[in-house]
């Protein structure tokens, strides 16, 4: 509540104010330095306009801040923000200079006729009389100051001071006389200027204290505070003052008094205010503070990029250190390890072998070149047509490094008679000893060698290095070798990491930016990416929503999902786009603060018709801003879960949708049964957490961290998830639905309140209706319940339940969505039910980081990586080595994926002269048997081109994903299929039946052009109708013939469809929307 209070001007004063108007100044010949300007600004300094003024009373401020702000005075002279200036008639004595220096850096503005302002024509006159100077009779003047031109300005400044002090003698008497205690001077205060502010102690609860300070802040206390003692007047009564500033932002000045302790005149707990007129409004400030708070973001964020910066130089150097050491130790380890090698050779060595070998010169050295003479008649190659040496040195530590052919030697001395040969070599630099052997031809050509029987050949270097000196110098130049292999390695993996990086932030940009542009046929904005702080226009297509035909379109909005401080945006009625379109617009300026973008249309101002996006309203992400999206938290209650414990494709949803969550920065948790099968070694930190009892039993809580996902595993001790298995049991739907419970108790005594429970088919599917009936009311009031269904074909009694009591439902695809809709446990729900197309990890199935591949390869060399794992596929599978066409098929081998189609496509493939590798394996036995008949006969008939590897190889998947050209996906029906967005992550073509998440994600390059562009995609693969041969081939066919006939074009489609992105970047949009829909 605000009391205002209405200061009038004196009565004494009002009869002199009737006649108003700007002074004239006449025109006068002669010199008037720098003052003639000070009279322009008298004249409007004392032309005002009423003495009426605002004074309000507001928040109980001082009842609340008084511990804050109780200091005696101000800590200095003169506090940041604040102006000094003699108050009228201190008794505080001030020097001339102070208030010289005053005068000219604060001006006060008063806004009525003041007292004395009839004297004001006189003060004119005297200037001009005694400021008249005569000309010399040139045209120049002389600007030289004057001793008159010091007095007059002397005198001005003594006539304005009079002038103010009677003008505040008027108000404190006129004060005084209503009872009031307070005024402040000038009476309209304004931004940037100075404010003096009179108490009168006596009329105060302040009367009896000797001190008294002002204590306040602006803007609703919310800018600068301030604290200053006030100074005795000499006006009469009991008045105190002081001098303040008001800042340039400020809006209202709030203040109290008090005694500088614990007593105050707070106006009756309402606290003293003064607008402040023509500066910045409410809004206005709210804005500045946001900028201000904008700023102060952006320096916090580059002194902890610094911060980070310096740590992680710190962290490098103290890395390198360490690197250093472990180089230096591994050296002295490797030095001392082939120090040990040679001491044999050491040992064997001789200068020579007597009328088999020797070496001139004999004294010879490192470097030096030598002749090495072989008595070929000696031992094995006595009828070898040509004899070669193959040498190296200190027991071969470098392997190979001296090749030569002997030549015939003659022989003077009788003691070296026989067949004698040599070769010429260069002594390696760092050779102790050298060592050999002779053969009948070069390496890898030679049959016969002379190896002196098993034990090679091996002569001291004479005039060696001193061995401790040696093994000194080899140790430093191994220190050197392992610092540089450590350099270049540490280099590559940096130069990876950062294209790594940059090439998944592209992709992510690239992908936000086509979720926007999806959406152009019904809106869009512009600019697309929507700024804070900036305009934005939003462009609508009524033609094709629920608003079609309506003769208005009207315009609703707010930011940051409705929650926005100012509140939604009045409706605004919507008008004709500038270019001819079906679209209408709009425009609104984006607050600082927004994170979000939220709109819905409506027929009408006042409503009618809406269309809200089928109730998800309209939202689109707001950058630049200084607020960020509150984080949800997301718990995720599953029996699968990749790698740790993955059966199919529901595993790979739950942790990868977990970590896309994850990183848009919201909070998510995972409950887990903790299986006795689970593969441990994808878990990291796995502790105890605690233990709790439910359903007469004790579960123990282990906590763990999965591919950077926090998991929290349930380990009951009744045995239920020690059976070697995750599925496969008589009792799975018991030992589910206690699990279920299980998870929901432990949140209820954990003391969590998640935002959302998102559980998964029948597994996870008891969670919707026991909560409902059980949780709602005891403490997780504000969660809600998100279901997706991953494979109808399992539990559809526990689905159907689930979708009842579910606050939203999803499935793997949009189509798929549309072929159950009419399915019983799903039609009546269809309101609630969406479908949202899985996506991949794209850091597991990732061709530039796969250690399965041999070369890494991204969509700029994706010939050739392809190509070098087409390569090591043959060889790896025993395949012809030639330039086919290569048809991968990786697949569980069921009736659902399509067998029948999948052996036709085979025969097909080797008929069109492809080659076709399967890999795969079929829970039932029959169909397994069947497919090892199917092996044996290809392996037999067509083995250089046909290979089925009828079992699990997770490596061999990789190497068949990126060998492949194309991935075949035959599916009778499919819901999502990862398949085959895998395998275009690895440049290889998919060929699919038109079904499910197959239909939404591959758009045929003959048929699909229309369709493929509406989704801001190009064509990218081969599809049929069919579920028969005939549908086979008209897809396999075609893509066949494309890779005969168009190589060019078909290398720029592997391009294409690997430069797509089918991660969860996209689909991690539409949960965190649906999660949000699902809380209103």
């Amino acid at each position: 509540m605000e009391v205002c209070w209405q200061i009038q001007s004196p009565t004494s004063l009002r009869p002199g104010f009737q006649q108003k108007g700007r002074l004239k100044i006449n025109t006068f010949i002669g010199f008037l330095p720098r003052p003639i300007y000070s009279l322009a600004s008298l004249e409007s300094q004392y032309n005002t306009n009423g003495f009426v003024h605002k004074i309000t009373a507001s928040a109980d401020f001082s009842r609340k801040k008084q511990g804050r702000m109780s200091a005696s005075g101000p800590k200095s002279s003169s506090p940041r923000g604040f102006g000094r200036r003699t108050t009228v008639g201190s008794a505080q004595k001030r020097t001339q200079k102070k208030n010289d220096e005053k005068d000219n850096n604060a001006t006060s503005t008063v806004t009525d006729d003041g007292v004395g302002i009839s004297k004001l024509p006189e003060a004119i006159a005297n200037v001009q009389k005694q400021g008249s100077a005569v000309l010399d009779g040139s045209d120049q003047v002389d600007k030289r100051p004057t001793e008159n031109d010091v007095l007059l300005e002397q005198k001005l400044k003594a006539e304005r001071e009079n002038l103010r002090r009677k003008e505040i003698e008027a108000l404190a008497e006129e004060t005084l006389a209503r009872g009031d205690r307070m005024f402040v001077y000038p009476l309209i205060a304004k931004p940037d200027e100075d404010i003096e502010v009179f108490l009168n102690r006596t009329l105060s609860t302040l009367s009896n204290e000797p001190d008294i300070l002002i204590m306040g802040a602006f803007n609703d206390w919310r800018w600068k505070s301030f604290s200053r003692r006030l100074e005795k007047t000499e006006l009469p009564g009991d008045w105190l003052s002081c001098l303040l500033h008001i800042p340039k932002e400020a809006y209202k000045m709030d203040f109290v008094f008090f005694n500088g302790q614990s007593v105050y005149d707070n106006n009756d707990s309402k606290d003293f205010c003064v607008e402040i007129k023509g500066g910045m409004d409410r809004v206005e400030f709210e804005n500045f503070l946001l900028e201000e708070k904008w700023r102060e973001q952006e320096k916090l964020a580059k002194e902890e990029a610094e911060r980070e910066r310096q740590e992680e130089e710190k962290r490098r150097i103290e890395a390198r250190k360490a690197a250093i050491e472990a180089d230096r130790e591994q050296a002295k380890v490797e030095t001392q390890k082939r120090r040990e090698m040679l001491q044999p050779a050491l040992q064997k060595a001789v200068i020579s072998a007597e009328n088999v070998w020797y070496i001139e010169p004999k004294d010879f050295k490192a470097g030096d070149r030598v002749k090495i003479y072989y008595n070929k008649s000696s031992g094995p190659l006595a009828y070898a047509n040509e004899i070669w040496i193959h040498g190296g040195f200190n027991n071969w530590v470098d392997g190979l490094s001296m090749v030569e052919k002997l030549v015939d030697a003659e022989v003077k001395a009788d003691s070296k008679s026989g067949d004698w040969c040599f070769a010429e070599v260069i002594v390696p630099v760092s050779a102790l000893v050298i060592d050999w052997v002779f053969a009948d031809g070069p390496p890898k050509e030679a049959f016969l060698y002379d190896n002196n029987s098993l034990q090679d050949f091996h002569a001291l270097v004479p005039l060696r290095t001193p061995e401790e000196l040696y093994w000194s110098e080899e140790e430093s130049l191994m220190f050197r070798k392992l610092q540089e292999e450590r350099r270049l390695k540490e280099e590559a993996m940096r130069v990876k990491m950062e294209k790594t990086a940059r090439l998944k932030a592209e992709t992510k940009e690239r992908t936000l930016k086509k979720f926007l542009l999806s959406q152009k046929d019904v809106v869009y904005t512009e600019p697309l990416e929507i700024q804070a702080g900036r305009p934005v226009t939003v462009l609508y297509n009524p033609s094709n929503t629920v608003l079609n035909g309506k003769p208005e379109v009207w315009f609703r909005g707010s930011f940051n999902r409705w929650t926005h401080r100012l509140g939604p945006l009045p409706p605004q009625k919507m008008e004709a786009a500038d270019d001819g379109s079906s679209h209408v617009k709009t425009s609104a300026k984006v607050p600082l603060d927004a994170y979000m973008m939220d709109f819905v249309f409506s027929e009408k101002e006042d409503g009618g018709v809406f269309d809200n996006r089928y109730g998800l309203d309209y939202h689109l992400p707001v950058v630049g801003g200084i607020a960020k999206e509150p984080p949800l938290h997301v718990v995720h209650i599953a029996v699968e879960m990749a790698p740790i414990a993955k059966v199919g494709g529901l595993g790979d949803v739950v942790t990868s949708l977990s970590r896309a969550v994850q990183e848009l920065n919201h909070n998510v948790d995972i409950i887990f049964p903790k299986y006795d099968c689970i593969k441990y070694n994808h878990v990291k930190d796995l502790q105890f957490n605690r233990s709790y009892h439910w359903g007469e039993t004790e579960i123990k809580v282990w906590h763990g961290k999965v591919e950077g996902v926090s998991v929290y595993f349930l380990d009951p001790q009744n045995g239920m998830f020690q059976r070697g298995c995750v599925y496969g049991c008589a009792d799975d739907a018991g030992r589910f639905g206690f699990f279920c419970h299980a998870a929901l108790e432990f949140l209820l005594q954990g003391g969590f309140h998640p935002d959302i429970l998102h559980c998964h088919d029948w597994s996870s599917a008891p969670v919707s209706w026991l909560f409902k009936d059980q949780y709602t009311h005891y403490g997780l009031i504000k969660t809600r319940v998100v279901f997706t269904i991953h494979n109808l074909e399992f539990g559809a009694g526990a689905i159907g339940r689930a979708m009842t009591f579910a606050d939203k439902a999803t499935t793997v695809s949009r189509t798929y969505a549309k072929e159950v809709a009419g399915n019983s446990v799903i039609s009546p729900h269809l309101y609630k039910f969406h479908g949202i197309v899985n996506g991949i990890d794209p850091d597991i199935w990732d061709p530039y980081n796969d250690n399965f591949i041999p070369l890494p390869y991204t969509s700029e060399n994706v010939v050739e990586g392809k190509r070098a794992a087409k390569e090591e596929l043959q060889n790896r599978l025993g395949l012809k080595n030639a330039d086919l066409p290569l048809v991968g098929i990786i697949t569980r081998l069921t009736h659902q994926k399509g067998i029948h189609l999948i052996k036709h496509a085979i025969w097909r493939t080797l008929e069109r002269n492809g080659q076709v590798v399967l890999l795969g394996s079929a829970p039932d036995p029959r169909i397994q048997n069947d497919f090892v008949n199917l092996a044996n006969q290809l392996h037999s008939t067509h083995g250089d081109r046909a290979r089925l590897v009828l079992t699990y190889d997770e490596p061999l998947s990789h190497l068949i994903y990126a060998g492949a050209d194309f991935i075949l996906v035959p599916s009778i029906f499919e819901p999502c299929g990862l398949t085959q967005l895998i395998a275009m992550r690895y440049g290889a073509v998919p060929v699919v039946r038109k079904t499910g998440g197959l239909y939404d994600t591959v758009f045929d390059v003959d048929h699909d052009k229309d369709r493929a562009q509406a989704q801001v995609l190009e064509p990218n693969g081969f599809s049929f109708d069919g579920a028969d041969a005939p549908g086979v081939d008209y897809a396999l066919n075609r893509a066949i013939s494309a890779w005969y006939d168009g190589r060019e074009w078909f290398n720029s489609l592997c391009k294409t469809v690997m430069e797509q992105d089918w991660s969860w970047n996209r689909p991690a949009l539409e949960y965190i929307e649906l999660y949000h829909s699902a809380r209103k």
